[in-house]
């Protein structure tokens, strides 16, 4: 249903070769590289630079790129809905999360979802940060519910909330009983923490390198669970977390969480994104305004 060369252009800009677009459209290779000339003639400037090792969008490419990838998604809609698949009941979401969001809360409030729309179906990715935002680009996830620290260009923030960070340890530790601590209160502890790369650390190491504060981590480790599980060994250990992260985990397992006093460790927020200039399916705006109902809920119970 889409004009033939803007879906050789697709596939070709998703496989990032000739070669493998004919694959993925089962056709010659020959019948790729025409499509391509004659779009390319059409719109009168470069599309893509031939390289050794394959095709690369030209910035005409990539506006190109954004309007071909949200026309296909929308086209799934509009087919799905003249075979009468139900709009909400019967939908497929799918959720691109970094770790923090997939470790509990998102699991909890997908499956309350399907209370209500038992036919549902829902598709987790969990990856980084950053990788999450470009599935969304990509088309391969409806929405990104991540910690972000900027706006990314070719997405719309549906819902945004400050995530500042937070000291987590066993109620039993000394700084416990306390309400708001600061970094350097946290020195004569072992300290445990995210990898780098993660927004915790980008925002931690900015912290200290502003205060001139140094730490030597006893644990460090790219998965939050293992950060988590490692902090709840020891009276004495601390780590730096989001409160929606583990907060209902925390209080079950005897944790507590002291906000922190540096305005760096506020300055990361909670997204939830989606493709700029989509037309979201009703079963993936009737989640976000769910999943937003639950954030609200949860921050609620904080204060």
């Amino acid at each position: 249903m889409h004009n033939p060369n803007l879906r050789y252009f697709y596939y070709v800009g998703r496989t990032g070769s000739l070669t493998g677009a004919a694959d993925k459209l089962h056709v010659a290779v020959s019948a790729v590289s025409r499509q391509i000339a004659k779009l390319e003639e059409e719109t009168g400037v470069p599309l893509f630079e031939r390289r050794a090792r394959g095709m690369v969008l030209t910035p005409a490419g990539e506006v190109l790129m954004t309007y071909a990838r949200r026309s296909f998604l929308e086209l799934e809609q509009v087919m799905a809905q003249v075979k009468g698949v139900n709009a909400i009941g019967q939908s497929v979401v799918t959720i691109a999360s970094s770790e923090g969001f997939a470790w509990e809360m998102l699991p909890v409030v997908t499956a309350g979802f399907r209370e209500t729309y038992p036919g549902i179906q829902f598709r987790l990715n969990v990856v980084a940060a950053n990788k999450a935002s470009q599935l969304v680009l990509d088309g391969e996830a409806d929405i990104a519910v991540t910690y972000s620290l900027t706006q990314v260009q070719g997405l719309a923030i549906l819902h945004r909330e400050p995530a500042p960070i937070c000291a987590l340890m066993r109620r039993e530790h000394p700084l416990a009983s306390r309400t708001l601590l600061s970094l350097a209160e946290l020195q004569p502890y072992p300290l445990a923490l995210a990898e780098e790369g993660s927004t915790i650390r980008q925002l931690f190491d900015i912290a200290c390198s502003l205060r001139g504060l140094l730490f030597a981590p006893v644990f460090t480790s790219h998965s939050l669970g293992a950060v988590y599980r490692f902090t709840q060994q020891s009276t004495d250990i601390v780590s730096l977390t989001g409160l929606l992260t583990v907060q209902n985990r925390a209080q079950e397992d005897g944790m507590t969480l002291v906000q922190m006093a540096e305005t760096e460790l506020h300055q990361r927020s909670l997204q939830i994104q989606a493709m700029a200039g989509r037309r979201l399916p009703a079963s993936v705006s009737a989640f976000v305004d769910f999943l937003v109902a639950a954030i609200r809920r949860s921050q609620h119970a904080l204060e």
